[in-house]
């Protein structure tokens, strides 16, 4: 019995140094040059609902894409939104860029940014439509990268994003949990030959969804990525990561921002994906932990074996931040373990309720025989 626990918990800890492995395996890439599909002309398609502290800075990097052929369509739920004039501002400083602006959202789903996104879907020119969340702050190569990093076998190019510029206590655990724990998960399940979809960046071949089931299809579930990661294995494709993440600037968050976002993620993931999320427990030191100390006790070793591995645990997570660039600061260090508390209450948090909340709005998933009955509204 002792000797099954001890291997456990050496399986455990072998796992998470091979996804760290992976990852720093990444850094070594090149990004693509080519893929697939040449150059196509592209439309960036972004979804703004309300401000937030970088706006500027990450709607901007839209029109400074070093990209031959693209246009730029902004969407937003309201012409009384907070980002409209922002958004007009850019658009008017940019006159080289094709941009256009849509208000009004048509609610054919229960996800409000899918429903945001639907003018702006229906008047996008190009073949090849990227969805970009308007927190994300796109490198001038963000829109070549994601073309050539089209092969033959995808159906989504995909990436999850990497807080950076954290203010505060709380915005260094926000970093936590989307650094070196969620992106490193998916990154290494990409690597191994699972590539699975995040909704900060999809880029689509517009045809392809729309044979689909279009934006319909993709809010069956609590969240667009969901979808998209089903549609497209569906479809006998592939969804593709971009080589490395692109960046979201954190900022100041309360412990409650940061709590709520992570309950609302997890309870997308129990909707979409239940039986991975069963294993969930797992992500994360506490039950190699618990194994290590029930072996420890075994054998008289407390002392040696505990701090060891952990040691060995959070010294790869850490070099791993290091080498990457991420936030690795003091209080990015002790965000890690003080993230690793929470992940077990929010597991169990998770089973309260199925509902989520974004922006204000209480979404809740649909019933398998349930569609959503078409309404336009304040549509500019």
């Amino acid at each position: 019995m002792t000797e099954a626990v001890v291997v456990l918990a050496a399986a455990l800890l072998a796992a998470h140094l091979l996804t760290v492995g992976l990852y720093l395996v990444r850094l070594r890439r090149r990004a693509p040059t080519e893929g697939a599909i040449g150059q196509p002309r592209v439309t960036l398609l972004r979804p703004v609902c309300g401000r937030e502290a970088f706006d500027r800075e990450t709607l901007e990097s839209s029109f400074a894409q070093d990209y031959p052929d693209y246009e730029v369509i902004f969407c937003a739920p309201s012409e009384n939104d907070p980002a409209v004039p922002l958004l007009r501002e850019l658009i008017a400083a940019h006159p080289e860029r094709p941009a256009r602006l849509f208000t009004g959202e048509q609610r054919v789903t229960r996800n409000p940014k899918l429903n945001n996104l639907w003018a702006g879907w229906l008047a996008a020119e190009a073949d090849w439509v990227c969805m970009a969340d308007s927190n994300l702050r796109l490198p001038a190569d963000y829109l070549a990268i994601l073309v050539a990093s089209w092969t033959e076998e995808t159906g989504l190019v995909s990436s999850p994003p990497i807080g950076e510029r954290p203010e505060g206590f709380a915005g260094s655990l926000e970093c936590a949990f989307l650094n070196s724990n969620q992106a490193r998960l998916q990154f290494a399940s990409d690597s191994l030959g699972n590539g699975f979809a995040q909704g900060k960046t999809l880029f689509w071949n517009r045809k392809m969804l729309n044979d689909a089931g279009g934006l319909e299809a993709l809010g069956r579930y609590l969240a667009e990525d969901v979808n998209a990661t089903k549609l497209v294995r569906g479809a006998g494709l592939k969804v593709h990561l971009t080589p490395l993440p692109f960046a979201q600037p954190i900022g100041w968050r309360s412990f409650r921002e940061v709590w709520n976002r992570q309950l609302r993620w997890s309870r997308v993931r129990r909707d979409g994906f239940p039986w991975l999320f069963a294993i969930e427990p797992l992500n994360g030191p506490l039950v190699p932990f618990i194994l290590a100390a029930v072996a420890a006790h075994r054998f008289d070793m407390a002392a040696v074996l505990l701090p060891a591995v952990a040691a060995l645990w959070y010294g790869a997570e850490y070099v791993l931040m290091r080498r990457a660039g991420w936030p690795s600061g003091w209080r990015d260090g002790l965000a890690l373990p003080f993230r690793d508390l929470l992940l077990p209450f929010l597991w169990l948090a998770t089973f309260l309720k199925r509902d989520i909340e974004w922006r204000g709005n209480a979404i809740s998933p649909l019933k398998p025989d349930e569609r959503m009955t078409p309404v336009m509204v304040d549509h500019d």
